[in-house]
């Protein structure tokens, strides 16, 4: 006969299994409802694009125009205007010396704050240019909770700019950015005068290139991720923060870069991953890949593949981190820029 110690400890180790079994079996449903969610949403997209169409999707709303922000710099001005729900920051140089203008597009967590250092230098070569915030970023509101924001919703946004735009603008996208820009080459038109990859998105994989980088940098940070389903592990203080995308010395502390950050949806980093992903084949729209040799983020190997996939040409620059237009050479990496593009003759 069992003592009440024995019974006492046979009823803990049967709970104990049950509390296992149980944990498995919600981890288990959790990770199947994980997998499948990328692919849900798309479908929702989809599906509200047969009913609407991409342009009835985005209404302008009312209320939600006005303009900030209008100063004058000397040889160029800029203005910050909120309208049908999208930020953008137009700098106009003064002296038009380019006839094609430049659509600056965002990564994760940014707004189109981030490009400023980079549109004024182009300015002063006489190139025109926006960038936009997508809605939930920057002084964009909110048009659906940003955790199930997907990135053929934030696609429509851009094709609607570009459509807008009366001539055809060079694409110069950041990290999530450039995984825009590839989504737009491959499932809208592959027919922009150039695009410009910064510290973007591999051609194949978010994860088969960044997981290593991010286990190796902030392994807490990429489990509360996978944990949570968030982003926001990775930019949980501005030490996590700086860690992945800046490097010291550049144009913001770590502090001023954290209060700048934003929330994102982390269905967009499972969607640029087979099998809900595979890159256009021979592009015809000329492309620059522009990698930092200290990303933390986007291994320099992935990117050279990836430029190499999509016969682009390929710079990296030395010392830098993955937010190459905060960075303390921020100038010379941009000047690069506009001398490829002044060698395709736009």
């Amino acid at each position: 006969m069992k003592s009440e110690l024995q019974s006492a400890g046979d009823n803990f180790f049967l709970t104990d299994v049950c509390w296992t079994s149980t944990l498995l079996r919600a981890s288990r449903f959790c990770a199947c409802h994980i997998k499948l969610m990328p692919l849900t949403i798309s479908i929702l997209d989809n599906i509200i694009n047969l009913r609407s169409g991409y342009r009835k999707r985005f209404p302008a709303r009312r209320g939600n125009t006005m303009t900030e922000l209008h100063n004058d710099c000397g040889d160029y001005t800029v203005s910050r205007s909120v309208e049908g729900g999208i930020e953008r920051v137009r700098v106009l140089p003064k002296e038009k010396r380019h006839q094609t203008p430049i659509l600056f597009q965002h990564g994760m967590w940014h707004g189109a704050w981030c490009w400023l250092p980079w549109q004024e230098i182009l300015a002063q070569h006489g190139w025109e240019s926006w960038a936009i915030s997508l809605p939930g970023h920057g002084g964009s509101p909110t048009q659906r909770p940003v955790r199930f924001c997907s990135l053929d919703y934030y696609l429509g946004f851009l094709k609607a700019e570009i459509e807008q735009s009366k001539v055809k603008p060079i694409y110069i996208g950041h990290s999530m950015g450039g995984a825009l820009g590839q989504r737009y080459l491959k499932k809208v038109a592959d027919d922009l005068p150039a695009m410009v990859l910064v510290a973007s998105w591999t051609s194949h994989s978010t994860w088969f290139d960044g997981m290593g980088l991010h286990l190796k940098r902030d392994p807490l940070g990429l489990f509360l991720s996978g944990f949570t389903f968030s982003t926001q592990p990775f930019v949980r203080n501005a030490q996590a923060a700086a860690s992945m995308l800046i490097t010291e010395g550049g144009l913001c502390s770590a502090e001023e870069l954290y209060e700048k950050l934003g929330p994102e949806s982390a269905l967009v980093l499972n969607q640029h991953n087979p099998p809900f992903w595979q890159p256009k084949q021979n592009p015809q729209t000329p492309m620059l890949w522009v990698s930092a040799e200290k990303d933390a983020v986007i291994s320099s190997k992935g990117a050279r593949k990836s430029a190499e996939f999509y016969h682009a040409d390929f710079i990296e620059i030395e010392g830098n981190g993955h937010n190459l237009m905060m960075e303390s050479n921020y100038a010379s990496t941009v000047s690069h820029i506009h001398d490829w593009l002044e060698q395709k003759q736009l």
